[in-house]
């Protein structure tokens, strides 16, 4: 219900005044067309009632304080949620100033509907929470996955490389080079490559088919000290991308 108190405030008003106020603007869209007469009578009231209410607030009549009323409510915003310095909301516009359907749909075909061959997951430091996840969530899925980081052996990757299908990498900089190299080793065995980067510029992004980014809103900040919400929307975006693979598996069965 709106606060009518600003309204109100200094106008004397009865518990009846103010019943038929909160009647107006709760039915704003059709009270002038009902008439003083209709709107008294659904109060249990008397359209002199209405009258006196409108002149008590300020206005000629009842029409005079509808047509001052509308527009007034009509500009009136709901309170926004406070939102946190350096933790902005997410939107879908978040995901898609970058990124297209395409990419996902390319993701769905190329990645998620390999059927004999692996999803190899490698990512590095804090990307390897998030890959960690990833990897969780294909093996829910019934995916054939592995994952794999820089404390791995390298040859992880190159003794599996030819039951390989894609490989799924995860760098926030765009520029680790033990990403790099996997990319390069997997180019070179015509494996799809997939990245998740920042959504400036970088070497990872290039040498990829497929590139998702996320907008990093700390982009110095090679450590993750500060405050950031890259991975959270990584998180989120790995989300979207599950969903439209689930609605697209539900629509064939």
């Amino acid at each position: 219900m709106i606060d009518i108190s600003k309204l109100t405030q200094g106008k004397n008003l009865s518990e009846i005044d103010i019943q038929i106020l909160e009647y107006i603007i709760k039915n704003i869209d059709k009270v002038l067309q009902m008439g003083v007469r209709k709107i008294a009578e659904n109060n249990y009231t008397s359209a002199a009632t209405v009258i006196r209410l409108a002149k008590k607030l300020g206005y000629t009549g009842f029409v005079d304080m509808y047509y001052n009323l509308l527009p007034l409510l009509n500009t009136m915003e709901k309170p926004k949620p406070e939102v946190m310095e350096d933790f902005p909301e997410m939107s879908s516009q978040d995901f898609f100033q970058y990124n297209t359907m395409e990419d996902i749909t390319q993701f769905i075909e190329r990645v998620l509907h390999l059927d004999q061959q692996y999803i190899f997951i490698y990512a590095t430091g804090f990307s390897g929470i998030t890959a960690e996840y990833l990897y969780k969530k294909l093996l829910v899925l019934g995916k054939k996955t592995v994952l794999a980081s820089g404390m791995d052996s390298v040859g992880v990757f190159e003794n599996n490389i030819d039951d390989i299908g894609a490989l799924v990498v995860i760098s926030k900089s765009g520029e680790t080079q033990q990403v790099i190299d996997k990319l390069n080793a997997a180019r070179e065995q015509k494996i799809t490559t997939v990245s998740f980067t920042k959504e400036t510029q970088n070497r990872v992004a290039d040498l990829s088919d497929i590139n998702f980014k996320i907008s990093d809103n700390n982009k110095l900040d090679d450590r993750n000290m500060l405050p950031n919400i890259f991975f959270p929307k990584l998180l989120m975006l790995f989300e979207i991308i599950m969903k439209e693979y689930l609605v697209r598996l539900h629509k064939k069965e």
